[in-house]
């Protein structure tokens, strides 16, 4: 099936909600559809809900209320799973594994055939500039490499939906461009991508549609030139501020 073309959404949010054990509501009957093919920004400040919206959407937080579905899957179950590529914002590599036996663990997790496995691993560190440290162990990597082990490690089983939770945090504008890069190709051959991000030229330059959310509730979604028009400012720096000066 090729997701691209589909019309059932990449991903459908209906009356999410997650309040934590301390009380804490994150989400409130939150609503969201992403079509497939699309890509599509989440923009908000420190404890939006961006992070626990994208944690309940790959099943790592259980939800309070409300349904997920995946290309039309329920999330919770194995398929939804595996359409899913998530590269964290924290680095969670595991300390005692190279950059080969990473991809290669990862793609055995998703039930990857072992001669399939080893051709992906191969192809994703060319791409991600890792062939050079297939044998270095996540600790050695610097910080820029690691962030590329993360993005490739969620490409490593192809998944129609790639999540980027703040994908180029802390790392050197020469990569930045990179990442850019190739994240524009993989959209363009039809992958689904959902971008959080802080930085606000980097959802301008990629993202076809924006969500505004704050407080766990959506403020706007449209195109940046569509935000702009709406708030009537000039730059999506003063959309940010003034959706969040409203809902503050």
């Amino acid at each position: 099936m090729d997701h691209a073309t589909t019309s059932t959404p990449a991903l459908e949010l209906r009356g999410l909600t997650k309040r934590y054990d301390d009380g804490f509501l994150a989400l409130e009957d939150f609503d969201l559809t992403v079509p497939a093919g699309e890509f599509f920004g989440l923009l908000g400040p420190n404890g939006a809900g961006k992070t626990t919206l994208i944690s309940a959407v790959c099943n790592l937080i259980r939800t309070t209320g409300g349904e997920i579905r995946i290309f039309g899957h329920d999330h919770r179950n194995a398929d939804a799973r595996r359409l899913i590529g998530l590269a964290e914002q924290d680095i969670n590599l595991d300390r005692f594994l190279d950059v080969e036996e990473t991809l290669l663990y990862h793609g055995g997790y998703y039930g990857m055939e072992p001669a399939r496995a080893r051709r992906r691993a191969k192809e994703m560190m060319e791409i991600f500039d890792l062939s050079g440290k297939a044998k270095t162990r996540a600790p050695k990597l610097s910080g820029g490499m690691r962030r590329r082990l993360l993005i490739a490690r969620a490409l490593m089983h192809e998944p129609p939906l790639l999540i980027l939770d703040e994908p180029t945090a802390g790392v050197d504008f020469e990569l930045r461009i990179d990442l850019w890069q190739y994240i524009r190709r993989l959209h363009g051959e039809g992958t689904t991508v959902l971008l959080t991000t802080h930085y606000l030229e980097e959802a301008e330059e990629l993202c076809a549609e924006i969500a505004l959310i704050r407080g766990g509730q959506l403020l706007a979604r449209d195109s940046a030139d569509g935000l702009r028009s709406h708030y009537g400012v000039e730059t999506l720096a003063d959309v940010y501020v003034k959706a969040m000066a409203a809902a503050a």
